[in-house]
């Protein structure tokens, strides 16, 4: 078993959509990153890599490459992805909190929970997404961007390697 944590925050300020979990999210503006700024899906390559101390995010995706310049962050989890399943692991649980004051994501955890349960290949019971404000307090209070936290379990296979 192991167990990774990540954590990720962007402020608004683009003009490019606001996507989190890979759903588009009807908002006068997006996230300011290199990539599409997926809060969510950037936490869970964190907590991912951290679970089998592989690093961070930028690690693999560096903002300096041009390559992932506005790239969509489901691409980047599926790289990912493939580099777990080739160390025999699979998804035990995910337990994801966004934390942003606006918009609100309630109507959409359900997508973001099925998009997630498709790239990692696992059942969508297996994977939590809440969302919550800050209380008007900080950054987020003054709804300057949104922060996302995740926490994954990873079991390993025995006996067999899996692959998508």
């Amino acid at each position: 078993m192991r167990i990774g944590y990540g954590f990720d925050l962007h402020a608004f300020g683009s003009s490019k959509p606001l996507v989190i979990g890979g759903v588009n999210i009807p908002n006068h503006q997006g996230l300011i990153a290199h990539s599409n700024g997926d809060v969510l899906i950037h936490s869970l390559i964190d907590a991912l890599l951290g679970a089998l101390a592989l690093g961070d995010i930028g690690t693999f995706f560096p903002s300096t490459r041009k390559k992932y310049k506005n790239i969509d962050s489901r691409i980047l989890l599926k790289i990912i992805w493939k580099k777990i399943c080739l160390k025999n692991y699979y998804i035990s649980n995910i337990d994801s909190t966004i934390i942003a004051e606006t918009p609100k994501m309630l109507s959409y955890i359900f997508l973001m929970r099925s998009n997630l349960a498709i790239d990692l290949n696992t059942k969508i019971d297996n994977i939590s997404i809440k969302s919550t404000s800050s209380k008007e307090i900080g950054c987020i209070g003054r709804k300057e961007g949104i922060a996302c936290q995740s926490i994954v379990m990873l079991l390993k296979y025995k006996n067999k390697i899996y692959l998508k």
